[in-house]
C-alpha cells in the first residue's frame, strides 16, 4: 500500500501537479477505492451465503428439517465467513502473524479447545449420532422438559413449556442422558390410577373406565394380544388403600400426542364417567366433635 501511494504522487507530480496536492489527492482515491473494494466484497459475501443457504434449502427438502443439515449448514456458513475475512486481510499477513509467534498461537488454541473447539466437536458428534432431532421432545436430567428448536456450533436451543428458551452448551447436553419421547416412532403409553369408593361395583367401575378411555380421540390399540391383534389396556383392580380400592389401566397413544393433552383428556373424561354412574370417587374427610362440657 505505501508503494503505491509513493509512485502515485511520484506520478502526479511529474504531471506538474504540487507534492502537497498530489499527495492529498492520492489519499481521496485510496479511501474512494477501499471503500468501494469493501462493498464490493461485502457484496460478493452475502452472494456466497445466498447460495450456500438455498443449497442448503434444497438439501432440507430431500432430508428433511434434521439436526445434521442444520449445523452443517452453520459450519458451512462459518467458514466461508473465515475465509472472506482471512482473504480480505490478506493470507500473507495473517499466517505471518500467527506463525510468526509459537507463543500466541500456542495460547489461542489452549483456551479455545477448552470451550469453543469442544463445543464444536461435540455439535459435530450430536449431528452425526442422533441422540435428538429438531423438533424433538426430550426430558433433561434436571427434570427439565422442552422441545428441541435449532443447533448452533455453540449451542442446542430448547423451547421450555413456559415457552422461554433454553442455551445450553453442546457440550454438556452431549455429555447428559437425556430422555427423547420422540425418537422413532414407538407408541407411547401412561400409566393413570382412579380411586373408587368400596361400595362400587368393581366390574361396571372397570367398564365405565374402559369406555372412557376408548371414546378419548387420543388413545389407540397398543396392547398386543395372544392372537396378534391390538387393543386397548385392561382396567385393573390392584389396590386396597385405606378409603378407596384403586383402579389402574395403561393407556397407549401416539408419540406425537402430548403428555399434558392425554392427561387432561383422559382425567376429565373417567371422572365425569364416574359420576354420571353414581360411582363414588373418596377423598380426605376431617370430622370436628365438640363436646359441652360438664
Amino acid at each position: 500500500m505505501e508503494e503505491i501511494f509513493v509512485n502515485c504522487v511520484k506520478f502526479l507530480t511529474e504531471l506538474g501537479m504540487g507534492k502537497v496536492q498530489a499527495g492529498v489527492l492520492t489519499v481521496f482515491v485510496m479511501i474512494v477505492f477501499i471503500v468501494l473494494a469493501f462493498f464490493l466484497y461485502l457484496l460478493f459475501y452475502k452472494l456466497i451465503k445466498k447460495i450456500v443457504h438455498r443449497f442448503f434449502r434444497v438439501l432440507e427438502k430431500k432430508e428433511g428439517h434434521r439436526i445434521h443439515v442444520e449445523f452443517l449448514e452453520r459450519m458451512t456458513s462459518f467458514a466461508v465467513g473465515m475465509i472472506f475475512v482471512v482473504s480480505f486481510l490478506g493470507w500473507k499477513n495473517i499466517g505471518g502473524s500467527l506463525l510468526g509467534s509459537a507463543a500466541v498461537l500456542t495460547g489461542v488454541i489452549g483456551f479455545a479447545a477448552q470451550d469453543v473447539i469442544k463445543d464444536v466437536l461435540s455439535g459435530l458428534l450430536i449431528s452425526i449420532y442422533k441422540p435428538f432431532d429438531l423438533g424433538d421432545r426430550i426430558e433433561l436430567e434436571d427434570g427439565t422438559v422442552g422441545v428441541v428448536e435449532s443447533i448452533t456450533m455453540r449451542h442446542v436451543v430448547i423451547v421450555r413449556l413456559d415457552t422461554l428458551r433454553m442455551f445450553i452448551p453442546n457440550s454438556k447436553i452431549n455429555a447428559a442422558s437425556i430422555l427423547n419421547y420422540s425418537f422413532g416412532y414407538v407408541t407411547r403409553s401412561c400409566i393413570f390410577r382412579f380411586p373408587v369408593g368400596y361400595e362400587s361395583d368393581v366390574e361396571k367401575t372397570r367398564n365405565v373406565i374402559s369406555d372412557a378411555i376408548k371414546d378419548s380421540p387420543y388413545t389407540i390399540p397398543g396392547k398386543k394380544q395372544k392372537d396378534g391383534s391390538m387393543d386397548y389396556g385392561t382396567v385393573y383392580f390392584i389396590e386396597l388403600a385405606d378409603s378407596a380400592f384403586i383402579m389402574a389401566v395403561t393407556v397407549y397413544y401416539e408419540p406425537e400426542t402430548s403428555s399434558e393433552k392425554l392427561k387432561d383428556d383422559i382425567n376429565t373424561r373417567v371422572v365425569k364417567a364416574l359420576v354420571e354412574n353414581g360411582i363414588d370417587i373418596p377423598y380426605n374427610h376431617t370430622s370436628v366433635i365438640l363436646k359441652n362440657g360438664d
